[in-house]
Parts: structure tokens; C-alpha cells; sequence
């Protein structure tokens, strides 16, 4: 090649200007030119609904860098407004469409990162002026326009105005907190039968208790299905007689949402069509596929961001994982390969992500249950919940732990939710699937402990000890979806205190707390007249104790797996 080369990235934000940065400091020589067809080169995508509820005051926050900015620094050349309509691989050029004009631009490079598209669900009305998406700054300032304009000048006597949100999934979840945080009355619509599909279905009741907790409506297993302007009788199912909203939001089950205001975020998908209408190789998802340097079919082509295709860790499935992170790796790693630089082959993904749900938090990474079983990988899962420090020290907090392991004992996925601790624990989890670490490596960790932070056996470590137990024999378990099983065929044995017992129970259950268990083994074995044992407690620690006194005087004897804690999560009517 002679002369300085000339690198073309169509698509700014988190892959596009990881890559262009990366190539310039790689590159001293190389032209580099980035094309974004929006105003804005680079922002935090996921700091918006944080604006929405003013926590981030200053809009100028989320703006990362500016094309002027980005030329200064790291003399790149950066065109806003400026949308790639076409590539002829051929002539290895693009072509650019802007107000007042289109053209050619060469490359010897070109790199894509076009990002993903809101997903448009088949909603009538979806076109009116109060519905809203929130992905891009645009977005947000639509949104706190139409805040402002329904907060602004409000008798103090008249009612909240109303919000309904469409998709409980992360983005969904940060919405409905902005604007419960702003004052507005939400309504929270998921088709799916939990909020926050991607975590298991023991965990989202707690969430699902924290939204009711701070006011928020929650309609599960139901979809939208118009969006009308109200009318001026409009009164919604929910009973409300204020302000009749700016929409009537109808849901599938016939209910009725009087709203001032409507999110919707069902989801995204890749940004694909100019790659595919170039001819370049796409995956069953329409996403860009490409090869572990991120190039695509074409040789002079990478690919990097929310439109192109990945593995999965875990399953080796394939498709995409729209996520900020594995957008910046992708964006240095497609850099290196078009410099010539050592490259680290691009890793399979393992999906970790994070959500503040008002108090809590809620975390997964690697496979979910539902995930692994679709798969069909087999799997033990445990469940427990510890403390987000030492119980002795004040303020300890209960988390709700998770975890998939293979029969090996591999770890496949965790997940997590609670008020404190969470975070760190799902990272210390995703980095042990990246290992590929077992239960036996979990229990050896060797983690910070001080009572203001941890245990001297840390959530981490006690999920590798239940794992190891289950695993090896020592603690046979049965889950909570299995009840129905459990009370037909076995003996179910209910080793909680008095106190605990009356205040909920399951009708068929035998009660013994655990401390009078040795004492009492006649009664268990008369009742149970050579049926299995089926013990819980409230979380699965005395249940284990019991568990085990009964295995060793000869019982077929099995824990519940997280207690009547998960339990009654997974069947609140029992």
C-alpha cells in the first residue's frame, strides 16, 4: 500500500469511536474519517434514563466527546450528519448521503458499527405525539420536553400525571424509576409472565414487590394493542378519575390505561440492512457475522457493536448481545486487525448486565435456568441467601443467589437481587464462568473479608460449598417448581419454628423444627411409611442439618433448594 491509509467507520458511539481511537493511536499516518448519521458522535447511551429522572442533571454529561473534540485530540475526522447510503466493495467506496449533498468516499478499511434499532411491536397508534422511545439523546430530550411541559405550572390538589411504560426489560425497569422519581403515576406492561425476563422466575417477584412498593401498577402476560387519543369520558379499569391523559392504552386482556405520556422498549435489533444489501454474510438473527477479528466475509470490512453476531459463552448459540462493553472490546479488537497489530481473538459473551430497580438490584450473568434448558445442557441449580456482609456487623442486607452448574460442577450462570453486595458478586461470577471455573474453585476463592464487606465465607465461596454438597451426594435437593411432585408422593417436612410455621405453611406439612428432629425420628418415620422426605426450612440452611440427621439414620431424605423464601416466590399462592 502506498501512501497513508484511509479508514472509514460508518456509526460513532461505543464500537465505532473505540475503533477509531484505537486506530489513531495504533496509526499516527492512517486517514481516518467517521461517518454518524445523528447529531451526536458519541454518548452514554445508558446514562439516559438517569437524565430522565435528573439525577444526571447536565444534559452536556452524557455528551462524550464532539466531533470538534474528537479532531483535537486524536485528528480524527469526524462527520455528523452525514448518513452511508451504499457500499461498493468493488471500488471499495461508500456512499454519503447529507442535507445538500451525496458522494464518494474511498477506504482501504471500512469499518461498520451502525448499532441496533428499536424494536416497533405491532401496537396501532404507536405514531402519536405522546408515545416515546428512549435509546438516543433525541429520545430523551423528547421525553423531559413532554415532562416538563406535564409537571410544569400543576395545581398542587390535581393528580399525578400518567405514564405507561411498555417493556419491563432493563431499559423498561430504569423508565418506570425515572419516572416514579419525577412524580408521575406508571403503568408497567410486559408480555412476558416476569419482569425482567432474562432473570429467573424465583428472583422477578421481588422486583415485582419493589415496584409495587413505590406505586407503580404492574400488568404481566399482557401486550398493548392500540394506542387511541382519549376521549373526553375516558376513565381507565384502574378506577382513576383524574386527568383522562393525552392516549387510552388497550391491553390484550381488555384493560384500558389512561396515560399522559407512553414509553415503549420491547427490544432491538441489528442495524444490518447496509451490510446486507452489500452482500455481506448475515446470521438466522439478521446480524453481521464476522470472524474472531471482527472482520466480516469481505476482507476489507469489520464489523463491531450491537449489529453483529456473537457466541455465547455458555450455549454457543449465536447472535446479538447489545451491550456497551462488548461494543468496546469489539471496537479495539476490529482496530488491532486492521493496523496489523497482535489481536486477542474476539471471546464468546456472557451476556452480564445490571439493573438498579429503585432499592435493589438485580444482576445475571452466563445462562439463564430457562437459557440452559432450551439448550439442553443439564444442570444442578442452587439457590441461597446470604448477607451482604457479617451478620454481627450492622446493616447486613439479604441477597438472593442463583446459580447453574454442570454436572462437573462447571459454573454456567448466576444471578442476583438484593439491596447491597449484588454487584460485586455477579462480577466475581462472571469472571469465574470466563475461567471456567467449578464449584470446587468457588469454595477456594480467596476473597476480601472485613465485617463491613463480607463474611469470612462469602456468598461466593457458599455457593461453591451448597454446589460441592449437591454435586457430590451430600445434600440431595428437590426444587420448588417440583411441589406439586413433592406433595404427592412424599412425606413433606417442614422443620421451621413454631412461630414460623403458623404464620404460612403448606396444609400437608409435618413440623418438627429442626433442633427437636433427633428426638422425633419415630413420628417422621410413622408419617412418612416408606415415602421419600421432602425438608424445608425458610432458607435451606436447617433444612440441610435436618436433611443430613435423616440421611444418616437411613431416610430417602432431600433438601429444598432456597427454602420457603424461593418457595413462595415461584408459588405465591401456596
Amino acid at each position: 500500500m502506498s501512501g497513508p491509509r484511509t479508514i472509514v467507520v460508518v456509526g460513532g458511539v461505543a464500537g465505532g469511536m473505540s475503533a477509531a481511537a484505537r486506530a489513531r493511536r495504533l496509526d499516527e499516518d492512517a486517514e481516518i474519517i467517521v461517518f454518524e448519521q445523528g447529531d451526536y458522535v458519541s454518548f452514554a447511551n445508558c446514562g439516559l434514563p438517569y437524565h430522565l429522572s435528573g439525577e444526571i442533571a447536565r444534559r452536556e454529561s452524557l455528551l462524550l466527546h464532539t466531533p470538534a473534540s474528537l479532531g483535537s485530540s486524536l485528528n480524527l475526522d469526524v462527520r455528523t450528519g452525514h448518513r452511508v447510503t451504499g457500499i461498493d466493495r468493488d471500488a471499495q467506496e461508500v456512499t454519503v448521503e447529507t442535507e445538500d449533498r451525496t458522494f464518494r468516499q474511498p477506504y482501504d478499511a471500512l469499518l461498520l458499527s451502525p448499532g441496533a434499532v428499536a424494536v416497533r411491536p405491532p401496537i396501532a397508534g404507536l405514531d402519536h405525539p405522546a408515545v416515546h422511545t428512549l435509546r438516543t439523546v433525541p429520545d430523551v430530550d423528547a421525553l423531559r420536553d413532554s415532562l416538563e411541559g406535564l409537571l410544569e405550572d400543576r395545581p398542587a390538589d390535581s393528580p399525578a400525571p400518567r405514564a405507561v411504560v411498555i417493556g419491563a426489560g432493563f431499559i423498561g425497569l430504569e423508565a418506570v424509576e425515572a419516572l416514579v422519581s419525577r412524580g408521575l403515576q406508571v403503568h408497567l406492561v410486559e408480555l412476558a409472565d416476569h419482569v425482567l425476563p432474562p432473570i429467573d422466575a424465583e428472583l422477578a417477584p421481588l422486583l415485582a414487590d419493589e415496584l409495587a412498593a413505590h406505586g407503580v401498577d404492574l400488568r404481566l402476560a399482557v401486550s398493548a394493542q392500540t394506542v387511541e387519543p382519549a376521549g373526553a369520558s375516558a376513565i381507565d379499569d384502574a378506577g382513576e378519575t383524574g386527568s383522562t391523559g393525552a392516549v387510552t392504552v388497550s391491553l390484550s386482556d381488555g384493560s384500558r390505561l389512561a396515560a399522559d405520556l407512553v414509553i415503549v422498549n420491547v427490544g432491538v435489533r441489528p442495524a444490518s440492512a447496509l451490510a446486507r444489501e452489500a452482500g455481506l454474510d448475515l446470521g438466522p438473527t439478521g446480524a453481521i457475522r464476522v470472524d474472531v477479528d471482527q472482520r466480516t466475509s469481505d476482507p476489507h470490512i469489520w464489523a463491531v457493536g450491537d449489529a453483529v453476531e456473537v457466541f455465547h459463552a455458555v450455549t454457543g448459540a449465536t447472535g446479538p448481545v447489545p451491550l456497551a462493553g462488548p461494543a468496546n472490546r469489539q471496537g479495539r479488537r476490529a482496530a488491532d486487525s486492521i493496523c496489523g497489530h497482535r489481536t486477542t481473538p474476539q471471546a464468546s459473551v456472557l451476556g452480564t448486565a445490571i439493573v438498579r430497580v429503585f432499592d435493589l438490584t438485580a444482576a445475571t450473568t452466563g445462562a439463564n435456568q430457562a437459557t440452559l434448558q432450551r439448550a439442553g445442557i443439564a444442570h444442578e441449580v442452587v439457590h441461597i441467601h446470604p448477607g451482604d456482609h457479617a451478620g454481627y456487623y450492622p446493616g447486613s442486607e439479604t441477597m438472593h443467589l442463583v446459580a447453574s452448574f454442570s454436572p462437573d460442577g462447571t459454573l454456567l450462570g448466576a444471578q442476583g437481587v438484593g439491596r447491597a453486595g449484588v454487584d460485586k458478586r455477579i462480577d466475581v461470577l462472571a469472571t469465574a464462568i470466563r475461567a471456567g471455573m467449578t464449584a470446587d474453585d468457588l469454595a477456594e476463592l480467596e476473597l476480601a473479608y472485613a465485617p463491613p464487606y463480607g463474611s469470612a465465607k462469602d456468598a461466593v465461596n457458599m455457593l461453591g460449598f451448597v454446589a460441592q454438597n449437591v454435586l457430590d451426594g451430600t445434600m440431595p435437593q428437590w426444587q420448588a417448581q417440583d411441589l406439586d411432585k413433592a406433595v404427592a408422593t412424599t412425606l413433606v417436612l417442614d422443620v421451621r419454628s413454631r412461630s414460623e410455621f403458623h404464620a404460612g405453611h403448606l396444609d400437608v406439612a409435618l413440623n418438627i423444627p429442626h433442633l427437636e428432629l433427633r428426638e422425633r425420628l419415630d413420628e417422621v418415620r410413622d408419617a412418612a411409611a416408606g415415602r421419600a422426605i421432602s425438608v424445608h426450612c425458610a432458607s435451606g440452611v436447617r433444612s440441610y442439618l435436618a436433611t443430613r440427621v435423616l440421611l444418616s439414620e437411613g431416610f430417602d431424605a432431600r433438601n429444598l433448594s432456597g427454602g420457603w423464601i424461593t418457595l413462595k416466590a415461584l408459588r405465591p399462592g401456596t
